[in-house]
């Protein structure tokens, strides 16, 4: 028995300590990041909150096998950077141009400006257009992860000349058919998107407190089931970390020591400020509002889901029966791997052999040169 002078909150923090301490870094391997040079796209972007000016934006990529001509390009997600991406690098880069890119305000990615209505999923799509047509690249399957799969599934949904599929990681494709729903609207059945509140309505002190500590940010992010969060992780609409209160994060069970001081140090330039845009009012609300009006909301090119079972944020199997995903799009398939929400990372070779079953069905070399015409 403990002695009385600790706390119920103190003996959570210490057990959950032991917890993590006895189960971190089980998955991961060498990833060779200093092999890899950053190529730049300059790019035109606009400033919503300047009167809609035009600005230059410089975005960076990293540049795999520039021979092949089979490309993916790859998106992450939030928090994530290019080298997130890393054991699908390891992967897919044996046959597979890669490109894969800082997204817009993350890492030494350039941002317009306006991170409130300046970071739509039509923005990011450009953005990717940009990249492919500055990499000399015609065409390309999209793999997203987290808000990357949402920029995927909007790219092969306005974009299939250039995107000729996508895969989804961890989040479903949700069609604009329906009304414009806040994350305010949302939380009572998802109270694990309440931090994003925090992100809309709180922008400026949510940014102060992930960038007080990158490494603290990103240990109590990245997690997986052996190592999970606290429980109260992502319920609060006033802070972002405070779950994590009392307890020394360990590091990163997927990540090297490498990896993790490569990721503080792309996340040290801009910090996270910009990357907030993906959470705005405004931001969802434009992405909402293009994909409604445009009015098609069905995807015509393949697109494999793969979703974690053991997502701390949602229940993403039946949240696409629920806003029925299959009904938009024309030739889909899903998998589910036992993972908590970075799957490409928790179980990579589970993920890298669905996805590439997946390419070699849909895309065997005589076919991949087919493209369609501009949704736009």
């Amino acid at each position: 028995m403990f002695p009385k002078v600790f706390s119920s909150s103190s003996l959570r923090a210490i057990a959950t300590t032991l917890l993590l301490a006895s189960s971190w870094r089980i998955c991961a391997t060498a990833f060779d990041l200093a092999q890899f040079s950053k190529s730049s796209a300059s790019c035109k972007a606009v400033n919503r909150a300047a009167n809609n000016i035009i600005v230059d934006l410089e975005l960076r990529y990293v540049d795999v096998n520039p021979h092949e001509e089979s490309t993916i390009i790859m998106v992450h997600g939030w928090p994530g950077i290019w080298s997130t991406w890393a054991r699908q690098i390891e992967e897919f880069g044996k046959d597979h141009r890669l490109i894969v890119p800082n997204l817009r305000g993350f890492g030494d990615s350039g941002h317009p400006g306006d991170v409130r209505s300046s970071g739509t999923m039509g923005d990011f799509v450009g953005d990717l257009v940009c990249i492919l047509e500055a990499a000399g690249v015609s065409h390309a399957i999209c793999m997203g992860h987290d808000w990357g799969a949402a920029i995927c599934y909007e790219a092969v949904r306005s974009r299939p000349d250039i995107f000729v599929g996508a895969v989804g990681a961890a989040i479903p494709y949700v069609p604009a058919h329906g009304p414009f729903l806040p994350i305010s609207a949302l939380t009572s059945q998802l109270p694990k998107l309440t931090y994003q509140l925090f992100f809309d309505r709180r922008l400026d002190e949510a940014a102060s407190e992930l960038d007080a500590d990158i490494r603290r940010t990103l240990r109590g992010t990245f997690r997986t089931v052996a190592s999970p969060p606290p429980s109260e992780f992502l319920t609060s609409s006033t802070t972002f970390l405070g779950a994590w209160n009392g307890i020394d994060i360990p590091p990163v069970p997927f990540f090297t020591a490498q990896e993790e001081d490569y990721y503080i140090q792309e996340m040290s330039i801009s910090g996270y400020r910009n990357t907030l845009q993906l959470y705005t009012t405004e931001n969802r609300q434009l992405s909402w509002e293009l994909a409604h009006n445009h009015g098609n909301h069905t995807v015509d090119r393949p697109v494999l889901g793969v979703y974690p079972s053991k997502d701390p944020v949602a229940d993403w199997g039946l949240l696409q029966e629920l806003i029925k995903t299959k009904d938009f799009i024309s030739d889909y398939e899903y998998e589910f791997i036992h993972a908590a929400h970075w799957l490409h990372l928790e179980e990579p070779k589970r993920f890298n052999k669905m996805v590439r079953t997946w390419i070699q069905k849909k895309y065997p070399r005589s076919t991949r040169d087919a493209v369609h015409g501009d949704e736009l």
